[in-house]
């Protein structure tokens, strides 16, 4: 453990115990604090925009369990929803009333989406839409993009994002070269680079996957044409466009990326924060493509969990909330005060970053840049980075343990939070 100024006596305990109970002593590798030094601290509760960890110490947090958090912790009216359905079970294998409510509010945001299907997470939710644009299409080959992460399915693990970016992992071991010769990749925002697979593809390609927003590599916006880019090219060669809208749904706007942007994709997925950060995820697009989803048509996925009436009540409560007069204003505002304000500390003490938001997702670089994919976003000072987010801890910041992370607010966060947040940037990286 490196020198600290905050009691972590019970977490190094449990974070010592766990790794001889788990790989890593982790659930998932990120959580290992591996790019950034040090041991991870062990939560105790969280509520709003705080976390405790079990020595008692308090965070502003700025991960909100990767997204979904995006009403703040643990709300009220969430965790009474919970309560009243807790009392008539947990999990019923069987269809709820509940299922049709949630599916129609998300039929109703997204514009892609006219017919849904709960899974358990974003990964699965990934495979599943893998699975349909090769029944759809009758083509097995997908265009990817470095730096993206679709979930730890193997056709996806390749040059893929998030944790395997953050530990500096290969292609991942254990996948074999069948399961990925089918997927091709490219850099993002490269329109030129897509063109050239199509044409050295032709009419194999079932189509491209991506994150509309780049949260995995860090926080990387598309350049003004590429997502129109890679809507036209789609259309020209009889291919699907699929946005993983896992961290961008009802996030950067109600409707996610494809509101926001006005491009219309053919599939979506969807992640944890439309189960109000219990474990569910979704896919969803065009009737035609979706009635090819058994028991309606012949391509089968299916899961015991998917549906049930607690994760299907918290996404309820959390899209009515969301619905509130303002709710994407204050985001924006609170987000765009820390994201500007960082970038400007940065600078004031003599450090080259560059970075930005949009509403409630945001990401720093610590490097000049521009960053538009992620071999822009490699030639970041990790270490410099790791030095940043141990000092931040410190001083009662827990932000992402990573630089190829994207991080998020919630409305749950008010503009002392973000003038704290400030004093302490301040504060390392003067020090840095």
């Amino acid at each position: 453990m490196v020198n600290t100024t905050i009691k972590t006596t019970k977490s190094q305990e449990i974070f010592a115990a766990a790794q001889n109970l788990m790989p890593g002593g982790v659930s998932s590798p990120v959580r290992a604090f591996k790019s950034v030094g040090g041991q991870p601290i062990v939560f105790d509760r969280v509520k709003g925009a705080y976390i405790w960890d079990v020595d008692g110490n308090q965070y502003i947090d700025y991960v909100g369990t990767w997204g979904p958090a995006i009403c703040g912790h643990a709300h009220p009216e969430v965790i009474a929803a919970l309560h009243a359905a807790l009392e008539k079970g947990t999990s019923f294998g069987a269809p709820c009333a509940l299922e049709n409510v949630l599916a129609e509010m998300v039929i109703n945001a997204v514009p892609s989406i006219e017919m849904v299907r709960f899974v358990n997470s974003g990964t699965e939710a990934c495979m599943a839409v893998l699975r349909l644009m090769r029944a759809f299409t009758k083509r097995d080959k997908i265009i990817k993009f470095e730096g993206c992460y679709h979930g730890h399915a193997d056709m996806f693990l390749v040059k893929a994002g998030s944790g395997v970016a953050t530990l500096g992992l290969p292609d991942s071991p254990g996948v074999p070269k069948s399961t990925t010769r089918d997927t091709l990749t490219a850099a993002y925002n490269d329109l030129e680079a897509v063109k050239t697979l199509f044409e050295q593809n032709r009419d194999e390609i079932a189509g491209v996957i991506l994150e509309p927003v780049v949260g995995n590599a860090g926080f990387i916006t598309p350049d003004a044409g590429f997502l129109e880019g890679l809507r036209e090219l789609t259309h020209e060669h009889g291919a699907l466009l699929v946005f993983d809208e896992v961290m961008t749904g009802f996030r950067i706007a109600y409707g996610g990326a494809q509101e926001k942007f006005g491009i219309t994709p053919d599939l979506t997925t969807l992640g944890k924060i439309i189960g109000g950060g219990l474990p569910v995820g979704a896919y969803g697009g065009r009737r035609d493509i979706m009635s090819m989803v058994a028991p309606a048509g012949p391509m089968y996925q299916a899961g015991t969990l998917s549906g049930n009436p607690l994760a299907m009540t918290a996404g309820i409560k959390t899209l009515e909330l969301l619905q509130k007069p303002g709710t994407y204003d204050y985001l924006d505002k609170v987000t765009k005060k820390l994201a500007d304000g960082l970038l400007e500390v940065a600078k004031e003490t003599g450090h080259a970053v560059c970075g930005g938001q949009i509403s409630g997702m945001f990401g720093m670089f610590f490097t000049p840049g521009p960053v538009h994919n992620y071999e822009d976003a490699k030639k970041s000072d990790t270490a410099k980075f790791g030095r940043f987010h141990r000092g931040m801890l410190e001083r009662g910041i827990y932000l992402a343990p990573s630089q190829f992370e994207a991080g998020f607010t919630s409305f749950a966060h008010t503009d002392e939070d973000i003038e704290q947040t400030l004093a302490a940037a301040r504060d390392v990286m003067s020090s840095l």
